[in-house]
């Protein structure tokens, strides 16, 4: 017969092995920071489609779709980046990506079309406040109070941005908060002389949980499709932003 003693031991042995089983997993959950194939995808796509290099970007489309990227993933990704680098590019972006298409298609390739994205709709007085909800959720402070800065000088823009940027395009779904400031990060850390925006949206993009190790991933990626130069000023902007 077992002694009181050595059930004890037993158990407290069983339950140390469970804590430690326990904090590993959490430990590997925590920091699994890298960027997944789609995630990586997604950086090339913004990238080629805002420097507007179309060879790149059609590889950069069948790849994304490779790595299990959907249709409308994609789509939804080409919609939202002519907010950053203008309807010129994001429509050579979707003109692009119908081609794959139908080369894939002619290859009997099946490509999984996934969600489709849901257009916000109210009036614009909703729209407005939807959108400053919207911009609470990415900075994780309260948009209340007096406006600031360009929007206080040109009120335009304020209503612009919040009604139709993160209102309407961000409130479509289809992409999670993380994916669409990732896409926006890189089309901003691709193009030249956006610091102050690009400042703005790596902040957001931790925010709502991109993690340091996942940015500098992107800027990796960026350097190897984009150059050096680019890369390396969104490197030091993130050096900054994670010292403060």
């Amino acid at each position: 017969m077992r002694q009181p003693s050595d059930l004890t031991w037993s158990g407290a042995l069983g339950l140390f092995i469970l804590i430690i089983f326990t904090s590993k997993t959490m430990y590997a959950q925590q920091n699994n920071t890298s960027l997944n194939p789609k995630e990586q995808q997604i950086v090339s796509i913004a990238a080629f489609t805002a420097n507007g290099d179309l060879v790149q970007l059609r590889q950069a489309l069948g790849l994304g779709l490779d790595a299990g990227l959907t249709i409308n993933e994609i789509k939804e990704e080409l919609v939202q980046l002519y907010a950053y680098c203008g309807f010129p590019r994001s429509l050579n972006g979707i003109t692009t990506f119908m081609s794959v298409l139908d080369q894939r298609k002619a290859q009997n390739i099946k490509d999984v079309e996934g969600a489709k994205a849901v257009p916000v709709t109210g009036d614009q007085t909703k729209k407005y406040e939807q959108g400053r909800k919207m911009l609470e959720q990415l900075t994780g402070k309260p948009q209340t109070g007096p406006l600031t800065g360009a929007n206080a000088f040109a009120p335009g823009i304020d209503s612009f941005l919040k009604e139709h940027l993160f209102a309407d395009i961000f409130g479509r779904g289809v992409l999670s908060y993380p994916q669409r400031e990732l896409a926006t990060i890189t089309v901003l850390a691709t193009l030249p002389g956006l610091e102050s925006q690009l400042e703005f949206h790596i902040t957001a993009g931790m925010n709502v949980g991109l993690t340091e190790s996942q940015l500098r991933e992107a800027f990796s990626v960026l350097r190897k499709d984009i150059g050096a130069k680019q890369a390396d000023i969104a490197d030091k902007l993130l050096t900054r932003i994670v010292k403060h």
